[in-house]
């Protein structure tokens, strides 16, 4: 979701879910039968109307990142019949750190056109290793950027390490080997990514990622955005496996994102700058260190031109599982 200058491990559409298929269909048996081996350690299934669950979740406010348009606000988050909605306003909302002559997009926005919400579980819950489940539905009209993704707990980003188990937007038609005129070099084509980040060797983001063309799911079930759907998130200390409604998406080795020197080194950071040792975000033992749950609906950047008439946009979350096997 924290989106910079990319090194990408791009594994794209039809080719790649077809590398995959294989390996998914001799995983799958396996799968099933260590199923009885995970055990529930946290969740939500949203049961109770109102705010989320502050004991669970807490909230990102104003500008955050990626240029987006919305301001994050508690509001835009309620439960309602057992289902988490974070619905996406056109509405304005003044920005109290506005600053004109600011060189910070954050400050020199005068006000925001649009609000939605982010929560997180970083102050109540994190893990390493184990099973990550959601079930969503999401919205897909113009603008709408929902995720599912989660964030290491220690080290600025991205050595912190990012786990994208759902982004939903659009890129250019010619990203995905596909042209016509101008349209190819604008964000119209909506599309499905499975991806993991992490420090690379020149101190920049490193990714992995899967992109699935959204026709992928669509020319199936052209009601599919109607309906609820299942991601899930397998890691082990080798790979993350990345899976909706039980097709795999995407397999990340752990490997990749070893160190490559064990100088220190400056990284990024969210919310401020810091220097540290690098270490694997998805593979170590670092005393307390786990990844950190990020339920979000982003509004404009990757998510293209909003579509004005299309609003509220509203992204529906039915429960949040996560499972580890204890015998590990």
């Amino acid at each position: 979701m924290k989106h910079s200058s990319f090194v990408f491990i791009v594994a794209a559409a039809t080719a790649h879910l077809s590398g995959l298929r294989a390996l998914a269909s001799a995983s799958l048996n396996t799968e099933a039968e260590a199923n009885d081996d995970y055990t529930l350690v946290w969740a939500d299934e949203f049961d109770n109307d109102g705010a989320p669950d502050p004991a669970r979740w807490s909230f990102e406010h104003g500008f955050v990142r990626n240029h987006e348009l919305q301001w994050y606000q508690e509001e835009n988050a309620r439960c309602e019949n057992g289902v988490l909605k974070i619905t996406g306003r056109r509405e304005q909302v003044d920005n109290p750190q506005f600053d004109a002559q600011s060189n910070d997009w954050k400050h020199n926005r005068a006000r925001a056109e649009y609000t939605s919400s982010c929560i997180e579980s970083r102050c109540s819950f994190s893990f390493r290793y184990g099973r990550l489940e959601v079930r969503a539905r999401i919205p897909v009209a113009s603008g709408s950027w929902p995720a599912i993704w989660t964030l290491g707990n220690q080290g600025g980003w991205p050595a912190c390490g990012e786990i994208d188990v759902m982004e939903f937007y659009r890129v250019p038609p010619q990203t995905m080997g596909i042209h016509h005129d101008q349209a190819s070099r604008e964000r119209t084509l909506p599309i499905i990514l499975a991806n993991a980040c992490w420090r690379g060797p020149d101190g920049r983001d490193a990714w992995n990622t899967g992109r699935i063309a959204f026709s992928h799911f669509t020319e199936r079930d052209a009601d599919w955005a109607l309906k609820f759907h299942v991601w899930r998130m397998d890691w082990t200390p080798e790979a993350i496996r990345i899976y909706l409604d039980d097709e795999l998406l995407n397999e990340i080795q752990t490997s990749e994102a070893e160190p490559k020197t064990a100088s220190d080194a400056d990284a990024g950071s969210f919310r401020g700058r810091r220097r540290f040792t690098p270490f694997n975000p998805f593979r170590n033992d670092r005393e307390g260190f786990g990844h950190y749950i990020l339920l979000n609906l982003a509004i404009g950047s990757s998510g293209g031109t909003p579509d004005d008439a299309a609003f509220p946009l509203v992204y529906e979350v039915d429960y949040v599982r996560v499972y580890q096997q204890m015998n590990n």
